[in-house]
């Protein structure tokens, strides 16, 4: 078994060893994976943090050993960045941008170092929202997890992932984490609402805001209204989403 790590801002997860195949998922700067297949111009992996697997490409990843595989994802404490957009100085002493929610906690691996503000551990239930609120606006890109384009279980992902939990990589996946609640009533910022389509497959999340409110990924990332009903688009006067569960993650 190999190992890796990405040196890169972005590099694209993708369903099939093509550069024009779809983009199911990320590797945000810092991420560490498992090499499951190796070619010679694509490696097929597992990310650790949420066991995504997909096509990325060799030029655009680093191996790692097995040890500082294992000793990065097992036993130190993960830290991520807390800016929207910071830099890294490489070993010959240029900036390399990296983005909200990067890891930067084996930058000895990369000989890389970071003087930007970070997030460890677990935070309060409270900070979700604060940090939701940072990807505001984010272009809606499918399998996105950036400031700069995200989907919407990406960003459910993220905020949680900076904020010390887990969650899987798709709103379907996502719904079978945590605790229902029967109504909205019963919520607290930071909970997960999740919606289903015509075929009452489960492919949207949001993060749920107090008063009623939520925040989503739907063309970028907005605050809309929330009843039981589903999410309704203040500005397009109609519902976008049909409500199907809510859950308490944490």
């Amino acid at each position: 078994m190999e190992y890796g790590i990405c040196h890169l801002s972005i590099v694209p997860i993708r369903s099939l060893p093509e550069d024009d195949s779809e983009m199911v998922s990320q590797l945000l700067y810092g991420e560490c994976f498992k090499v499951l297949e190796r070619r010679k111009k694509w490696s097929r992996i597992r990310v650790d943090h949420d066991k995504q697997e997909g096509w990325v490409s060799n030029k655009q990843v680093t191996l790692i050993s097995e040890e500082d595989y294992h000793k990065t994802t097992t036993t130190e404490l993960p830290k991520f960045s807390a800016d929207l957009v910071s830099h890294v100085c490489t070993q010959n002493g240029t900036l390399l941008p990296i983005l909200l929610g990067s890891v930067v906690s084996a930058l000895h691996l990369l000989n890389h170092t970071f003087e930007g503000g970070t997030m460890e551990g677990k935070h309060p239930k409270n900070t979700l929202v604060d940090t939701a609120l940072l990807y505001v606006n984010a272009p809606y890109q499918w399998g996105g997890k950036t400031p700069f384009g995200i989907d919407s279980s990406g960003l459910a992902q993220m905020v949680y992932k900076i904020n010390g939990y887990k969650l899987n990589r798709t709103a379907e996946e996502q719904s079978k984490q945590g605790e229902p609640l029967s109504f909205i009533e019963e919520s607290e910022p930071g909970d997960l609402a999740f919606f289903d389509n015509k075929e009452g497959v489960i492919d949207h999340v949001g993060i749920i805001l107090k008063d009623n409110y939520i925040v989503h990924a739907h063309g970028h990332v907005r605050i809309d209204r929330l009843d039981h009903t589903g999410i309704f688009n203040m500005q397009e006067k109609l519902y976008s989403h049909q409500l199907r569960v809510i859950k308490k993650i944490i």
